[in-house]
């Protein structure tokens, strides 16, 4: 089973439901597009996957076809009874959760039993929040895909030095090595969004420390960037004495997007 445009269409109207812009709702039209994604997220027969905003279905569908066992996570609560009956048949079964993906009980819904895995479909402007939670709180994902506007996505897999490089993507960095793995374009979703789409693939690594050291490195980013024009020798000053700086072997006229996570971790341990 697969969901199209015209079959998409048909649920919204039989249900009276319509995209709702607040909850950056575009429904995946394209089932040859929602294969491609689902084959991206590395997900295989016996694999759990967490699937964040299912909507209706596609990704869901797709994910299902591999043969992965799917918890998806729908915050519209109107979409649930439809994707519930949509996947009704599928197996294995899906199992469809009502709630925000900012509040969910994460390690409850994806305990250490098996191998994880994250596909998800984000609204553009939570998407990195989202993503960020569910790697700090969920370890037993070990990689996936996340399908965020192109923008967010070229910020998410940015490495040091690049235009889009910036806190997403030295934070996201701590779990992962992500890349932007494929463009996707307006046409195949339902309402078509005012800007293109990309989805990232990632695969965990090991964190460079532990949980204190990593409040200590995000804390000093949010800083170095919340001022990255200037160089960190003042956007850093009311949080490094400047001697920390040398001691990292840092130089403090370098500005915060020159600096890689590996930097910002010897920052913080100086």
């Amino acid at each position: 089973m697969t969901l199209g445009a015209g079959r998409i269409r048909a649920l919204l109207d039989d249900h009276g439901i319509s995209p709702s812009r607040a909850l950056g709702q575009n429904f995946l039209i394209d089932p040859n597009t929602a294969r491609r994604i689902a084959a991206a997220s590395g997900a295989g027969a016996g694999d759990g996957v967490l699937e964040i905003g299912p909507g209706l279905g596609s990704l869901t569908l797709a994910l299902a076809e591999l043969g992965a066992s799917v918890t998806a996570v729908e915050l519209d609560r109107h979409l649930v009874p439809v994707l519930a009956a949509v996947v009704a048949d599928v197996e294995p079964p899906v199992r469809v959760v009502q709630g925000d993906a900012l509040e969910v009980d994460l390690a409850e819904l994806v305990p250490p039993d098996r191998t994880w895995r994250l596909a998800a479909n984000l609204p553009y402007n939570v998407g990195t929040t989202i993503l960020l939670r569910t790697l700090q709180e969920a370890p037993a994902i070990t990689g996936g895909v996340v399908l965020v506007q192109r923008e967010v996505a070229e910020r998410l897999a940015a490495r040091a030095g690049d235009d889009a490089y910036g806190i997403p993507s030295v934070k996201a960095a701590w779990w992962v090595d992500a890349r932007v793995a494929g463009r996707v374009p307006a046409a195949v979703f339902h309402p078509r969004p005012r800007v293109d789409s990309a989805f990232v693939t990632f695969e965990r690594h090991d964190p460079p420390g532990d949980e204190d050291l990593r409040a200590r490195v995000f804390s000093l980013v949010d800083a170095g960037f919340g001022q990255r024009r200037k160089m960190l020798r003042r956007s850093l000053a009311d949080r490094v004495e400047p001697g920390a700086l040398e001691r990292a072997g840092i130089d403090p006229t370098r500005r915060a997007e020159e600096l890689a996570l590996d930097d910002w971790v010897r920052l913080a341990r100086a």
